[in-house]
């Protein structure tokens, strides 16, 4: 926070409420002193449900094992901010900013991302599943392996990513960019890859039953040997051992 802002009251009203309705019911407002100190203080073991925290500064903060259920983060700075281990249920961070933010074994479940800045933001161990990405450029993220199990990335961009050991299954990337990204080992049991450009991605030791490659272009891309013979079987090829 800014120094000269202390004392300075920050509302954070139940999500969906306006701006007005929250002034007249004086529900969840807090001081500074309730907020994630900048000053790496961590703010720790917190529970808040239905809030809006669309118009406080988390720069910087630092927060650990706290839980978030249904809140708003819509257009929320969070910038450098560090988060460990905590659990974002259903919460909203369209037009969020969390440039060179650090995430350590957090779970952001079915929450929103949409036109959220996510530059140099890290997810490590993370878990992300049913969370949908609109139009998000995760390509200038790090992911680091993690649970990213029915994640909507439809028309994603995540060209060039490093994404090795990263669980997909079930993930949605119909359209998405996935050109010369780093795969291997990840998990796409049952992904949906429909028009997805994959030129150059390396998919060796990859997970990739119940995938349908029919109608994908494939030049380009790095499959192991196993890989290869499944892929040509589900283009109902007739895999022989020579001389049978």
């Amino acid at each position: 926070m800014a120094n000269g802002q202390k004392g300075r009251v920050v509302q954070t009203r139940p999500a969906g409420q306006t701006q007005q309705e929250g002034r007249l019911e004086n529900r969840g407002c807090h001081t500074l002193s309730d907020v994630p100190h900048t000053d790496g203080t961590p703010w720790q073991g917190r529970d808040h449900v239905e809030e809006d925290f669309g118009d406080v500064d988390l720069t910087e903060a630092v927060l650990q094992a706290c839980r978030f259920t249904r809140c708003s983060f819509r257009g929320a700075r969070l910038i450098e901010t560090a988060t460990h281990r905590c659990s974002f249920v259903a919460c909203d961070f369209r037009g969020a900013r969390l440039s060179s933010s650090r995430h350590d074994g957090s779970q952001f479940l079915t929450c929103q991302f949409g036109m959220t800045e996510l530059f140099d933001a890290r997810f490590d161990e993370c878990k992300l599943t049913g969370t949908t990405f609109v139009e998000v450029d995760l390509s200038v993220a790090r992911v680091i392996r993690g649970d990213w199990s029915y994640v909507n990335l439809r028309h994603g961009s995540l060209a060039g990513m490093a994404l090795r050991g990263v669980r997909f299954s079930d993930a949605d990337f119909y359209g998405s960019d996935l050109r010369r990204a780093d795969l291997r080992d990840a998990d796409l049991s049952r992904a949906t890859l429909a028009t997805a450009r994959l030129a150059g991605a390396d998919l060796r030791g990859a997970r990739l039953a119940g995938v349908d490659f029919r109608g994908l272009e494939l030049k380009g891309v790095r499959l192991d040997l196993p890989q290869a013979i499944h892929v040509a079987r589900r283009y109902g090829a007739l895999v022989e051992d020579v001389d049978r």
